[in-house]
Protein backbone atom coordinates (compact mmCIF):
# COMPACT_ATOMS: atom_id res chain seq x y z
CA UNK A 1 0.00 0.00 0.00
CA UNK A 2 1.54 3.74 -0.89
CA UNK A 3 2.07 5.26 2.08
CA UNK A 4 0.63 9.24 2.53
CA UNK A 5 1.81 11.94 3.46
CA UNK A 6 0.41 16.14 3.71
CA UNK A 7 3.11 18.49 3.54
CA UNK A 8 2.36 22.30 4.63
CA UNK A 9 4.40 24.92 3.39
CA UNK A 10 5.03 23.09 0.41
CA UNK A 11 5.31 26.12 -2.23
CA UNK A 12 8.89 26.64 -1.06
CA UNK A 13 12.18 26.26 1.17
CA UNK A 14 12.24 22.88 3.80
CA UNK A 15 8.74 21.91 2.61
CA UNK A 16 9.15 21.89 -1.35
CA UNK A 17 12.41 20.13 -0.45
CA UNK A 18 10.55 17.07 1.41
CA UNK A 19 7.75 17.17 -0.89
CA UNK A 20 9.72 16.39 -3.61
CA UNK A 21 12.04 14.24 -1.80
CA UNK A 22 8.96 11.83 -0.69
CA UNK A 23 7.31 11.91 -4.23
CA UNK A 24 10.87 10.32 -5.50
CA UNK A 25 10.88 7.60 -2.68
CA UNK A 26 7.36 6.64 -4.15
CA UNK A 27 4.59 8.61 -1.41
CA UNK A 28 1.33 9.65 -2.56
CA UNK A 29 2.41 13.70 -1.63
CA UNK A 30 -0.10 16.06 -0.60
CA UNK A 31 1.43 19.69 -1.43
CA UNK A 32 -0.66 22.41 0.85
CA UNK A 33 0.83 26.57 0.44
CA UNK A 34 -0.93 29.49 -0.28
CA UNK A 35 0.50 29.90 -4.25
CA UNK A 36 -1.21 27.68 -6.53
CA UNK A 37 1.54 28.13 -9.58
CA UNK A 38 4.29 27.65 -7.08
CA UNK A 39 2.55 24.41 -5.48
CA UNK A 40 2.30 22.98 -9.63
CA UNK A 41 6.01 23.57 -10.08
CA UNK A 42 6.89 21.52 -7.08
CA UNK A 43 4.77 19.10 -7.90
CA UNK A 44 5.71 18.80 -11.83
CA UNK A 45 4.68 15.44 -13.23
CA UNK A 46 4.25 13.30 -10.46
CA UNK A 47 0.54 11.33 -10.40
CA UNK A 48 1.00 10.69 -7.19
CA UNK A 49 1.20 14.25 -6.27
CA UNK A 50 -1.72 16.96 -5.36
CA UNK A 51 -1.75 20.30 -5.21
CA UNK A 52 -4.22 21.63 -2.65
CA UNK A 53 -3.64 25.37 -2.27
CA UNK A 54 -4.97 26.71 1.25
CA UNK A 55 -4.59 28.67 4.25
CA UNK A 56 -3.31 26.50 7.75
CA UNK A 57 -4.39 29.76 9.38
CA UNK A 58 -8.12 29.40 7.79
CA UNK A 59 -10.12 26.31 9.57
CA UNK A 60 -12.34 26.18 7.10
CA UNK A 61 -9.47 26.02 4.67
CA UNK A 62 -7.98 23.60 6.10
CA UNK A 63 -10.89 20.91 6.95
CA UNK A 64 -11.11 21.19 3.30
CA UNK A 65 -7.56 20.48 2.08
CA UNK A 66 -7.34 17.67 4.66
CA UNK A 67 -10.96 16.33 3.24
CA UNK A 68 -9.81 16.12 -0.16
CA UNK A 69 -6.23 14.82 -0.04
CA UNK A 70 -7.97 12.13 2.19
CA UNK A 71 -11.00 11.43 -0.48
CA UNK A 72 -7.99 11.29 -3.04
CA UNK A 73 -5.55 9.22 -1.40
CA UNK A 74 -7.74 7.04 0.54
CA UNK A 75 -5.54 7.80 4.20
CA UNK A 76 -3.37 9.88 5.52
CA UNK A 77 -0.39 8.45 7.43
CA UNK A 78 2.02 11.44 7.77
CA UNK A 79 1.13 15.22 8.41
CA UNK A 80 4.60 17.47 7.76
CA UNK A 81 2.91 20.42 9.79
CA UNK A 82 5.45 22.49 8.34
CA UNK A 83 4.31 26.37 7.35
CA UNK A 84 5.68 29.19 8.71
CA UNK A 85 6.56 32.89 8.45
CA UNK A 86 9.10 35.25 9.89
CA UNK A 87 7.66 39.18 10.27
CA UNK A 88 10.62 41.81 10.37
CA UNK A 89 12.91 42.18 12.97
CA UNK A 90 12.69 44.05 16.31
CA UNK A 91 12.63 44.81 20.08
CA UNK A 92 9.19 43.54 21.78
CA UNK A 93 8.59 47.27 22.27
CA UNK A 94 9.22 48.36 17.76
CA UNK A 95 6.52 44.48 17.44
CA UNK A 96 3.45 46.11 15.90
CA UNK A 97 0.54 44.01 17.19
CA UNK A 98 -0.23 43.23 14.12
CA UNK A 99 2.62 41.34 13.09
CA UNK A 100 2.41 39.31 16.28
CA UNK A 101 -1.10 38.52 15.38
CA UNK A 102 0.16 37.19 11.42
CA UNK A 103 3.10 34.93 13.12
CA UNK A 104 0.51 33.56 15.80
CA UNK A 105 -2.01 32.76 13.47
CA UNK A 106 0.41 31.36 10.83
CA UNK A 107 3.04 29.24 13.14
CA UNK A 108 0.76 28.98 16.49
CA UNK A 109 -2.82 28.30 15.15
CA UNK A 110 -2.07 26.86 11.39
CA UNK A 111 -0.45 24.31 13.46
CA UNK A 112 -2.72 23.71 15.69
CA UNK A 113 -5.40 23.63 13.07
CA UNK A 114 -3.81 21.19 10.86
CA UNK A 115 -2.76 18.81 13.36
CA UNK A 116 -6.41 19.05 14.69
CA UNK A 117 -7.37 17.78 11.29
CA UNK A 118 -5.01 15.38 10.68
CA UNK A 119 -5.19 13.63 14.08
CA UNK A 120 -9.09 13.68 14.05
CA UNK A 121 -8.55 11.30 10.36
CA UNK A 122 -5.60 9.26 12.55
CA UNK A 123 -8.08 8.72 15.30
CA UNK A 124 -10.75 6.84 12.80
CA UNK A 125 -8.61 5.22 10.55
CA UNK A 126 -6.41 3.21 13.38
CA UNK A 127 -3.16 5.66 13.50
CA UNK A 128 -0.47 8.09 11.82
CA UNK A 129 1.94 10.51 12.38
CA UNK A 130 2.46 14.24 13.10
CA UNK A 131 6.07 15.93 12.90
CA UNK A 132 5.52 18.88 13.52
CA UNK A 133 8.96 21.81 12.44
CA UNK A 134 9.73 23.62 15.72
CA UNK A 135 13.34 24.96 14.31
CA UNK A 136 16.36 25.81 16.48
CA UNK A 137 14.25 28.82 18.08
CA UNK A 138 12.49 26.02 19.82
CA UNK A 139 15.33 26.01 22.00
CA UNK A 140 17.38 29.10 21.61
CA UNK A 141 15.80 32.41 19.82
CA UNK A 142 17.90 34.80 17.35
CA UNK A 143 17.85 38.36 18.00
CA UNK A 144 14.60 40.53 17.04
CA UNK A 145 12.92 37.73 16.52
CA UNK A 146 10.55 37.45 19.47
CA UNK A 147 7.39 36.11 17.97
CA UNK A 148 8.97 33.87 15.78
CA UNK A 149 10.46 32.21 19.29
CA UNK A 150 7.30 32.38 21.44
CA UNK A 151 5.71 30.96 18.60
CA UNK A 152 8.22 27.74 18.27
CA UNK A 153 8.46 27.44 21.66
CA UNK A 154 4.78 26.96 21.84
CA UNK A 155 5.23 24.20 19.41
CA UNK A 156 7.35 22.11 21.37
CA UNK A 157 4.39 21.80 23.69
CA UNK A 158 2.07 21.02 21.09
CA UNK A 159 4.30 18.18 20.21
CA UNK A 160 4.15 17.03 23.88
CA UNK A 161 0.94 16.89 24.11
CA UNK A 162 0.10 15.24 20.75
CA UNK A 163 2.67 12.26 21.35
CA UNK A 164 1.13 11.97 24.64
CA UNK A 165 -2.88 12.08 23.74
CA UNK A 166 -1.60 9.83 20.71
CA UNK A 167 -0.24 7.22 22.58
CA UNK A 168 -3.63 4.81 23.10
CA UNK A 169 -4.83 5.81 19.56
CA UNK A 170 -1.62 4.75 17.94
CA UNK A 171 -0.89 8.52 16.48
CA UNK A 172 2.74 9.50 17.35
CA UNK A 173 3.88 13.11 16.90
CA UNK A 174 7.76 14.32 17.22
CA UNK A 175 8.90 17.68 16.44
CA UNK A 176 12.05 18.59 13.85
CA UNK A 177 14.02 20.98 14.81
CA UNK A 178 15.88 22.83 12.11
CA UNK A 179 18.95 25.04 12.21
CA UNK A 180 19.89 27.07 9.30
CA UNK A 181 19.09 24.92 5.99
CA UNK A 182 19.17 26.95 3.11
CA UNK A 183 16.44 28.74 2.46
CA UNK A 184 15.50 31.62 0.42
CA UNK A 185 14.03 33.30 3.93
CA UNK A 186 17.45 32.24 5.74
CA UNK A 187 19.72 33.50 2.92
CA UNK A 188 17.90 36.83 2.98
CA UNK A 189 19.03 36.99 6.89
CA UNK A 190 22.33 35.74 5.75
CA UNK A 191 22.68 39.05 3.00
CA UNK A 192 21.06 41.61 5.73
CA UNK A 193 23.96 40.07 8.15
CA UNK A 194 26.66 40.99 5.53
CA UNK A 195 25.70 44.07 4.08
CA UNK A 196 25.65 45.12 8.15
CA UNK A 197 29.05 43.91 8.56
CA UNK A 198 28.54 40.75 10.51
CA UNK A 199 29.77 37.37 9.52
CA UNK A 200 27.38 35.65 7.58
CA UNK A 201 24.90 32.70 8.72
CA UNK A 202 26.23 28.87 8.54
CA UNK A 203 23.75 26.80 6.80
CA UNK A 204 23.52 23.34 5.59
CA UNK A 205 21.31 21.80 2.37
CA UNK A 206 17.68 21.73 2.62
CA UNK A 207 17.92 18.23 1.24
CA UNK A 208 19.66 16.93 4.16
CA UNK A 209 16.55 18.34 6.56
CA UNK A 210 14.08 16.21 3.71
CA UNK A 211 15.80 13.21 4.32
CA UNK A 212 15.40 13.84 8.09
CA UNK A 213 11.61 14.64 7.87
CA UNK A 214 11.67 10.89 5.75
CA UNK A 215 13.59 8.86 8.41
CA UNK A 216 10.99 9.99 10.73
CA UNK A 217 8.04 9.39 8.63
CA UNK A 218 9.39 5.76 7.79
CA UNK A 219 9.76 4.23 11.53
CA UNK A 220 7.68 1.51 12.26
CA UNK A 221 4.24 2.47 14.30
CA UNK A 222 5.43 1.43 17.49
CA UNK A 223 8.88 3.85 17.34
CA UNK A 224 8.69 7.79 17.45
CA UNK A 225 11.48 10.69 17.35
CA UNK A 226 10.17 12.96 19.63
CA UNK A 227 12.53 15.51 18.82
CA UNK A 228 15.68 15.59 16.25
CA UNK A 229 17.58 18.64 15.80
CA UNK A 230 19.77 18.47 12.57
CA UNK A 231 21.87 21.76 11.84
CA UNK A 232 24.49 23.48 10.12
CA UNK A 233 27.42 21.87 11.61
CA UNK A 234 29.33 25.50 11.69
CA UNK A 235 26.24 27.07 13.68
CA UNK A 236 26.80 28.75 17.29
CA UNK A 237 24.07 26.67 18.91
CA UNK A 238 26.30 23.95 21.25
CA UNK A 239 28.19 26.99 22.39
CA UNK A 240 28.41 29.98 24.19
CA UNK A 241 28.56 33.25 23.50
Amino acid sequence: MTRTILVTGASSGIGAATARLFLEAGWTVGLMARREDALREVAGDHAAAHVLPGDVAVPAEVEDVVARFVAASGRLDVLFNNAGIFVPAAHIDETSVENWSRAVSVNLTGMFLMARAAYRVMRGQGGGRIVNNGSISAHVPREGAVTYTVTKHAITGLTRQLALDGRSLGIACGQIDIGNARTPLLEGIDAAQRTAGRDGVPMMAVEDAARAVLHMAELPADTNVLTMTIMANAMPYVGRG
